[in-house]
C-alpha cells in the first residue's frame, strides 16, 4: 500500500509539474505573440510616417513655380522602398460655384443650369437647385419661385458657401450630392472664369456654343496623342486666341464666351501619393503658383 500511496504521490506531483509548465510555456507564448504584434504595429506605424513624408515630398516638388504639369520631376523615390507620385491639375477647369452666384448674373447662371443639365438634371429639378442655392446664399429672407427660405427644420446660411461639402446642407441638392465624385467638377477656389486649359468635358458643354462635336475634337487636340491632360504629350497653347482657333470659333462666335473663359488659371490643384511597402498616404493641395506660391487649402485624404 506504501508503495502505491508513493507511485500515486509522484504521478500527481508529475501532472502538477507539467501542468505548470504548460501555464508557463502558454504565458511565454502568449508573450511572444504580443511583442510580435507590437512590432507589427510599430512597423506599420513606421511606413505610414514614411508613406505621409514622401507624399508631402512631391508635393513640396510641386511648388516649385518653375514644375508644371506632366514634369518628370513629381515622380520619384526616397529611398529603397520610399516612392511618390504627384499630379498638378488646373482648378480654373472647374465651376466656382462662388464665381456663378456672386452678383446673380444670368450668363454665369446659364452655366450651372447647363452643368447640371449635362449631368442629367430634369428642368424642374435644375429650376429648384439653383433658387434654393441663390436662397441659401443671400442676405435676405425673401424666396424665389423654386427656392426655399428658413422653415421649421430649414435655415439657409445667408451668406457665401466656405467649403463645397455645404451644398448637402442646401435644400433640393440632396441628390445630386449623395452621387460618386459628384464635386469633381465643382470648386470654391478658382479665379472664377473656367480655365479651358484644364476644362473637363462636362464643363466645356455647359459653355456657350459649345457641343459635343466641338468639345471633342479640341479634347483630342489638348490631350496630345496618350489622351491625357498634363502630359508631356499635349500641345502648347501660347495664348487664349490659339484655344479659339483650336475650337474653331470665329473672333465673333468666341465673343459670347467673354468673361466666362480663361486660360491658365495661376490657381492649381496638387494630390501626392506616397508609398512606402504596402502603406500609402495621399495630401492635396490647392495653391496659387503666381511668384512665391501661396496656399490656399490642405488636405490629407
Amino acid at each position: 500500500m506504501k508503495r502505491t500511496l508513493r507511485d500515486t504521490r509522484s504521478g500527481a506531483a508529475l501532472l502538477l509539474s507539467l501542468w505548470a509548465l504548460f501555464l508557463l510555456s502558454a504565458l511565454v507564448i502568449n508573450w511572444a505573440l504580443d511583442i510580435d504584434s507590437r512590432i507589427t504595429l510599430s512597423g506599420s506605424a513606421s511606413r505610414s510616417l514614411e508613406a505621409e513624408a514622401a507624399a508631402c515630398s512631391g508635393a513640396e516638388i510641386a511648388l516649385d513655380p518653375e514644375v508644371e504639369a506632366g514634369d518628370s520631376v513629381l515622380s520619384g523615390s526616397l529611398g529603397k522602398n520610399q516612392t511618390f507620385d504627384a499630379h498638378i491639375t488646373g482648378e480654373g477647369g472647374r465651376l466656382n460655384l462662388t464665381w456663378i452666384v456672386a452678383g446673380e448674373n444670368p450668363q454665369r447662371i446659364e452655366i450651372l443650369r447647363k452643368f447640371l443639365e449635362v449631368k442629367g438634371i430634369d428642368l424642374n429639378e435644375r429650376e429648384s437647385m439653383i433658387d434654393s442655392l441663390l436662397d441659401y446664399v443671400d442676405p435676405d429672407d425673401i424666396v424665389r419661385l423654386n427656392g426655399a427660405e428658413a422653415s421649421d427644420n430649414y435655415q439657409p446660411k445667408n451668406a457665401l458657401l466656405q467649403q463645397l461639402d455645404e451644398l448637402k446642407k442646401v435644400k433640393n441638392w440632396e441628390a445630386f450630392t449623395a452621387r460618386p465624385d459628384w464635386d469633381a467638377d465643382l470648386t470654391l477656389y478658382s479665379s472664377g472664369p473656367v480655365d479651358l486649359a484644364w476644362a473637363s468635358r462636362d464643363v466645356l458643354l455647359s459653355l456657350p456654343g459649345m457641343n459635343e462635336n466641338i468639345v471633342d475634337r479640341f479634347l483630342e487636340l489638348r490631350r496630345g496623342p496618350d489622351g491625357i491632360d498634363g502630359t508631356p504629350d499635349d500641345p502648347e497653347f501660347d495664348s487664349l486666341d490659339q484655344v479659339r482657333v483650336a475650337l474653331g470659333f470665329s473672333a465673333e462666335q468666341f465673343a459670347q464666351l467673354s468673361g466666362l473663359v480663361d486660360f491658365k488659371d495661376k490657381i492649381v490643384r496638387v494630390i501626392s501619393v506616397g508609398k512606402s511597402g504596402d502603406a500609402m498616404r495621399t495630401v492635396q493641395m490647392i495653391v496659387r503658383k503666381s511668384g512665391a506660391p501661396q496656399m490656399i487649402r490642405w488636405k490629407e485624404l
